[in-house]
């Protein structure tokens, strides 16, 4: 099998700046597909689509190329089965590590807070922007009844370097369809976050935010 990442169409792993989620929910299972965007908003191709199974034991979400799901792009695999504190490692489409990213379960009880990790050893912190937001959340989701209704509200994350440097962030966009809007800034290093890294934490915010 070629590997993607040789195909000249596909960029490389730090020269996507933005992106769109489109999540589409169906009977079985939830369908993402992340498209570049320029400056200007403007879609330019599809970088990997993926579907995700409800109620998996061990979470696993793999990316194609293309909705036929022929081509394997990269991937997100959590390290235990329903550990709600396990990390999920995210490989290319070898096998080969890219990062990893987990969730802070006690920094959450008030501000939902994810821990992203590159290969070299850089991390960063991502907490939703608005905290009055991330305080309504939680109590919607424990009301009797009201929280089995999808949440009203629009929710943002911007992921930040121990400097509070911002070098992701998550914008969820009005609409009946979840989409959200992933910007990409340089790191320490000068070099953006490997867009496969990024694009799975920006999946797992919507397919694993609840658990």
């Amino acid at each position: 099998m070629s590997d993607p990442m040789s195909d000249p169409q596909t960029p490389a792993t730090d020269e996507v700046s933005r992106f769109l989620v489109r999540q589409k929910i169906t009977m079985m299972v939830n369908r993402y597909e992340v498209v570049r965007t320029s400056d200007s908003g403007a879609e330019l191709g599809t970088l990997a689509v993926a579907q995700q199974k409800r109620l998996k034991l061990k979470e696993e979400v793999t990316f194609f190329t293309d909705a036929a799901r022929t081509t394997p792009v990269f991937s997100f695999k959590a390290r235990k089965r329903i550990d709600l504190a396990s990390a999920y490692d995210v490989l290319d489409a070898s096998g080969a590590p890219v990062g990893m990213f987990r969730k802070d379960f006690a920094a959450s009880l008030l501000n939902s807070t994810w821990h992203l990790e590159t290969l070299d050893g850089q991390t960063f912190t991502g907490r939703e922007r608005n905290q009055n937001i991330a305080v309504l959340r939680r109590v919607w989701e424990f009301l009797p009844v009201v929280g089995d209704i999808p949440l009203p509200f629009l929710f943002h994350f911007d992921f930040r370097a121990a400097d509070g440097t911002v070098v992701m962030s998550s914008t969820k966009k009005m609409g009946l369809r979840d989409v959200y809007r992933v910007e990409l800034a340089p790191t320490a290093t000068g070099r953006r976050l490997d867009w496969r890294l990024a694009a799975a934490m920006a999946v797992a915010l919507d397919a694993l935010q609840s658990r």
